[in-house]
């Protein structure tokens, strides 16, 4: 979905978090592209997605791991989020109770990077409440690891003038800080909070898990399109491109003259959808990039 988180807003980073860069938002969802669209950092940024290929090169070679016997036995016992006091399987220890509450993991991509609204092993859970909504998106927006890595955006565009207009300075990296974390905060609330409360859609990214590493891929990448409403069922997913599309034409309310123009705003609502992507991918495959990379267990077998 949008969301995040997450990236989701790093991405995009962002809960929903949509582990996020959106012009700098996330979750999924903070796009670091957006408010310099003709830079040197354009270029960067686009190399992104590359490497992210190719650390994940070795997990798609292989097929994915067979379940434990464990699991296989809960599969068919699945109970929804909190129902008869037990844990649904793929749960681990020291969840928060926004996790518990609305059946997502946080599951920090590379330690780092907030995951907010990522469901982990359950196809169908309880829809959640449009508070429960808010709160995934206001975990992402706010998380620690968001001011650091808005910062750094905000340094790069400090060490291009960009916008000139702003000039250099402490008081303009202020200013280039702040139009960064409201691009975040903008796109993250109306990808994952306003527009899903608004159109009762679940703004929750749901993991596939299993299959072949391309069936994976195309799934992530069709959830840019494919949204789940509150009662499960699928259809378009309108909060991914009405929410961005918003959040680029309000952004012209505290970005520079210069940039308040309608190649601006288009340019904004790609770079922000296509970090979405960029982040779905990333959440869908973190757990085999954690274990077979990193070689770290997943919060499962811990």
């Amino acid at each position: 979905m949008s969301g995040e988180s997450s990236l989701g807003a790093y991405l995009s980073a962002n809960p929903a978090g949509r582990l996020l860069p959106k012009s700098n938002p996330p979750g999924k969802r903070l796009n670091p592209m957006t408010d310099n669209q003709n830079s040197m950092p354009k270029r960067l940024w686009s190399a992104i997605p590359v490497a992210l290929l190719v650390l994940a090169s070795p997990i798609l070679a292989q097929p994915p791991a067979a379940p434990s016997p464990s699991s296989q036995q809960s599969s068919g016992t699945q109970d929804p989020v909190g129902e008869k006091g037990g844990e649904k399987r793929g749960d681990r220890k020291g969840k928060s109770k926004l996790e518990i509450e609305t059946g997502t993991v946080n599951d920090r991509l590379f330690e780092a990077l907030p995951n907010y609204g990522t469901v982990e092993n359950a196809k169908k859970l309880p829809p959640i409440s449009t508070g429960q909504k808010f709160s995934l998106a206001t975990a992402g927006v706010f998380d620690y690891a968001t001011y650091p890595f808005i910062g750094f955006l905000a340094a790069i565009d400090q060490a291009n003038n960009s916008p000139q207009s702003w000039g250099q300075g402490w008081g303009a990296y202020g200013q280039r800080y702040g139009a960064s974390f409201a691009d975040n905060c903008m796109a993250t609330y109306m990808t994952s909070a306003i527009f899903p409360s608004l159109l009762r859609e679940d703004p929750r990214y749901y993991q596939q898990g299993r299959g072949r590493s391309s069936s994976r891929a195309w799934y992530s990448f069709g959830r840019l399109f494919v949204a789940r409403t509150d009662s499960g069922h699928p259809w378009f997913n309108y909060s991914e491109f009405l929410g961005n599309a918003a959040a680029a034409g309000i952004s012209n309310l505290y970005h520079a003259p210069e940039d308040r123009t309608f190649a601006r705003n288009m340019g904004t609502l790609g770079m922000l959808v296509m970090w979405d992507g960029v982040s779905n991918e990333l959440r869908e495959f973190w757990p085999d990039i954690r274990r077979k990379v990193f070689h770290k267990k997943l919060p499962e077998d811990e």
